[in-house]
């Protein structure tokens, strides 16, 4: 299952790789996408819900979104109406719907390759989630030319290392449905890494991910969650380098740097990239990088024992919808129609850190770094979400960006460690 709400992606700029260095280690470039981007994009979603708001005369913004949903469902399926009516419900508290990824809020991209000879894509490396799929050459609601450039199409006809499988590939995500077929290819990670009869989906149908797909300029996903989670009968791309021997070790990590870019090294971990030692967490749910969480205290606030993953493929820290509320209510932060909160700037200064306890030691998250901010607007970067049957929290890029951390996709463990 997968997980996520949110801001619509905007730009980024195409990310490097290297090859495999003498220490057996793939190491490849993570672009950033900047805070001004996120807050202009959360800028335009709540300008949006409020115009739609308006044009309905006052009316429960609830009511009025079913409403016009009503009347252009076949028209707008995965169009920003149809994400306003599921945000708002779920803002509201309404909406007892698992919150499937649209991936919109995602802030780190890299690239891979598909094919011979191979044709470059922008992903999201996402440990939420295990399928690789790109979209397909004529592509419903896949991006148009006239918005950054379009997204970069698979073309089976140009690979002479396609091999035909046909299967369906479909997920159900928040606002719909995203379809295609399973196709069976070469996968090159960095320059020239590559991993032979790789199962993925040739997306034909993108409508599921919505606007923020449409205007966003990632093209796909590159999952890098368990095989419990693939659909398709495909094995994860991590899987088949760990069996085809083209990684040293079945670890890989994530050193995400604030305001830089960041990168993913895979085939192990690098000790270059932080201090002190590494502090293991065995996970306590394979099927996703979920771990236990002893307490997490944010001032007077205390969860008590929880859980959470650990997911490269959200921006945000998301908990419990009425958990998140008390804190945003004790640091003075409220909520938009969106669901997304906002905190007066002049506050940042003062807020406490949020501390998760795992494994019997504090990892902070200073209250500066739990803010997104760009010219006089300050988004909380926590956010409300309750997943039924699922875990409680998910801790986003923006825990991530605090410490370098490793996943041992043998052990069955997280690592964290303090970053140079």
């Amino acid at each position: 299952m997968l997980f996520r709400s949110l801001a619509i992606a905007s730009a980024l700029s195409f990310a490097s790789t290297t090859s495999a260095a003498e220490d057996g280690l793939i190491r490849m470039k993570l672009t950033k996408r900047s805070d001004h981007e996120m807050v202009a994009d959360h800028l335009k979603r709540e300008n949006d819900a409020l115009r739609l708001a308006m044009e309905n005369n006052g009316a429960s913004v609830v009511d009025m979104a079913k409403k016009t949903a009503s009347k252009t469902t076949a028209v707008l399926r995965g169009s920003s109406q149809q994400e306003f009516e599921e945000q708002v419900e779920l803002a509201e508290g309404k909406s007892e719907n698992i919150i499937i990824k649209d991936y919109s809020n995602a802030q780190y991209y890299g690239t891979v390759k598909i094919g011979t000879p191979p044709q470059e894509f922008t992903v999201i490396f996402d440990t939420g989630s295990s399928n690789l799929w790109v979209p397909k050459v004529n592509c419903q609601n896949c991006g148009y030319w006239f918005i950054n450039g379009g997204k970069s199409k698979y073309d089976e006809a140009k690979s002479s290392s396609f091999t035909k499988d046909g299967s369906d590939f479909h997920i159900q995500y928040g606002s719909g449905d995203v379809k295609g077929y399973m196709s069976v290819e070469k996968v090159t990670l960095a320059d020239d890494i590559e991993i032979n009869n790789q199962k993925f989906a040739e997306v034909q149908n993108a409508g599921g991910l919505g606007v923020g797909y449409v205007m966003g300029k990632f093209d796909g996903i590159l999952g890098l969650g368990f095989e419990g989670l693939c659909l398709g009968g495909a094995h994860t791309v991590f899987k088949n380098a760990i069996d085809q021997g083209v990684v040293a070790q079945q670890m890989f990590a994530f050193n995400l740097g604030n305001n830089q870019d960041g990168e993913l090294t895979m085939g192990g971990y690098d000790e270059a990239h932080f201090t002190g030692e590494i502090t293991w967490t065995a996970l306590s749910e394979p099927k996703y990088w979920q771990i236990d969480i002893e307490n997490i205290e944010a001032g007077s606030f205390s969860s008590g024992v929880t859980n959470g993953i650990v997911d490269s493929g959200t921006s945000l820290i998301t908990g419990p919808r009425v958990e998140i509320m008390k804190i945003a209510a004790s640091v003075g932060a409220t909520a938009n129609l969106m669901g997304q909160y906002t905190i007066d700037c002049a506050k940042v200064s003062t807020l406490p850190d949020l501390v998760f306890h795992i494994n019997g030691k504090a990892w902070p998250v200073p209250g500066k770094d739990l803010v997104i901010q760009s010219g006089g607007t300050c988004l909380f970067a926590l956010m409300g979400m309750d997943i039924p049957s699922g875990p409680k929290w998910i801790l986003g890029d923006v825990f991530m960006r605090q410490y370098y951390t490793i996943f041992d996709y043998g052990g069955k463990r997280v690592g964290f460690a303090t970053p140079k």
